[in-house]
């Protein structure tokens, strides 16, 4: 029995996934609309290339990268142009938009597309191949995956973790598709080493998934040099730096990438994706996602098209019960709470949770008593009390460069402890936000 590798600090929330860790994946009707946004990832926004009117079909290209930080946009359904323009995102925006008109009597099936043999592309090929189909990062962050998958030449990378953790409370998307798809995570990983030059991987799973654990040991290929490793179950146990430190016992220094240390963290989603690509020729243009909560009547995990918009994924779920209290895209812990109902499902949107009333916080705030609580969780060792003084009485540049905000994560486990309910995961990612605006003034 291996021993159940962590780190320090951190904190162990309710999981409540049992509500849909034992129900297999089903395939999402497509809706009647599909909204797509040109940035669904970190990095510049992609470039539309098609206009209202024009006929698409279900993996085309409709908007290509526009830059070495970005990704392309597909169709993730056959219809009709209906409109580019300002569409509410998940992150609070108005961002510029794809409308598609569904076409009720198409197939959905995809164009014949010639699908690259991944053995015969070179190795420094194969990244362009991912960039080409849109891969993400599915773990939450949208990173480019591409970009990821060719890293410095001066920071080699000799380990390729691959992340299957998912800590976040009530998720169970990657849970299934380890179950569901061990071959095609398998495979992603086999491409990934190859695009890498590297031979070796670890799959970081927590100990809370027996049953992932062992599909994905029994399935995993005797030629291949991959490792299936249990972790503690504690939280954020998925975030890069902690599994890093947790499976590699190194640490990420301040301000650096993971490649700094010769590590690449991917997602085991991402990976299964990244296996379509040279498998089907399927580009990103749908995942798994858990619908979850108690506020939802019939939770489940759904296959569904980017772009569906949230009032649809309500409806076919049985909409919501009668307490019903908040929607987050993602988790609890680390979600976006979402005000409209008409925003679409993105490549990051990793889950779909809607809390009851009694599932909620406390709304009211009171004054920080000095606990200490809050420095005993942080996984980087920071000094949320300290931070979230400075934030509050808008000392920007102070909390960056004194109090380095920007080795925060905005896990939320200094949130989750206080006592006196302040929100301060929310005020240091309001603080970077104005940063940001300040360095555009200066």
């Amino acid at each position: 029995m291996q021993s159940l590798l962590s780190f320090k600090h951190g904190v162990h929330p309710p999981e409540h996934k049992d509500i849909t860790a034992g129900i297999a994946s089903r395939r999402f009707p497509f809706p009647d609309e599909i909204i797509l946004p040109l940035s669904q990832h970190i990095g510049t926004p992609a470039e539309s290339l098609v206009q209202a009117g024009d006929r698409v079909e279900r993996g085309d290209v409709i908007a290509q990268a526009a830059g070495f930080i970005s990704s392309s946009v597909h169709a993730t359904a056959s219809g009709v142009v209906k409109s580019i323009e300002l569409w509410p995102h998940p992150n609070g925006t108005m961002v510029p938009s794809i409308r598609i008109d569904v076409d009720p009597n198409s197939t959905q099936m995809q164009r014949p597309r010639i699908v690259p043999r991944w053995e015969e592309v070179e190795d420094e090929d194969l990244s362009g191949e991912i960039g080409k189909a849109g891969i993400v990062g599915l773990g939450g962050a949208a990173f480019p995956s591409h970009v990821k998958l060719t890293p410095p030449k001066d920071q080699p990378i000799d380990l390729l973790l691959v992340n299957g953790c998912e800590c976040e409370p009530y998720l169970t998307s990657d849970h299934r598709t380890m179950l569901e798809h061990p071959e095609k995570v398998y495979l992603g990983i086999r491409i990934a080493l190859k695009a890498l030059g590297i031979s070796r991987a670890v799959i970081g799973v927590e100990a809370n998934k027996p049953d992932a654990i062992e599909v994905m040991r029994n399935t995993a290929p005797h030629d291949l040099d991959v490792t299936v490793q249990a972790l503690q179950v504690k939280y954020p146990q998925g975030a890069e730096k902690m599994l890093i430190k947790a499976v590699m016992g190194r640490e990420v220094p301040s301000g650096a990438l993971p490649s700094s240390i010769g590590a690449l963290v991917q997602n085991v989603a991402t990976s299964a994706n990244v296996a379509a690509v040279f498998t089907t020729g399927q580009p990103l243009i749908e995942r798994i996602i858990t619908v979850t909560g108690r506020g939802i009547r019939k939770p489940g995990n759904w296959v569904i098209p980017f772009g569906t918009r949230l009032r649809d994924v309500i409806n076919q779920c049985g909409g919501l019960t009668d307490d019903a209290a908040e929607i987050v895209f993602g988790g609890p812990m680390m979600g976006l709470g979402q005000a409209n109902l008409d925003v679409p499902i993105l490549k990051a949107t990793g889950g779909v949770l809607v809390l009851s009333r009694d599932e909620c916080k406390r709304q009211d705030i009171l004054p920080c008593i000095r606990c200490g609580k809050c420095l005993e969780v942080c996984p980087v060792f920071l000094n949320p009390q300290l931070m979230g003084a400075l934030a509050k009485a808008e000392r920007f540049e102070e909390l960056a460069a004194d109090a380095n905000l920007g080795d925060c994560m905005l896990c939320g486990c200094c949130s989750y402890v206080c006592p006196s309910n302040i929100p301060l995961s929310q005020l240091f990612a309001a603080s970077r936000v104005q940063l940001g605006r300040l360095a555009k003034l200066a």
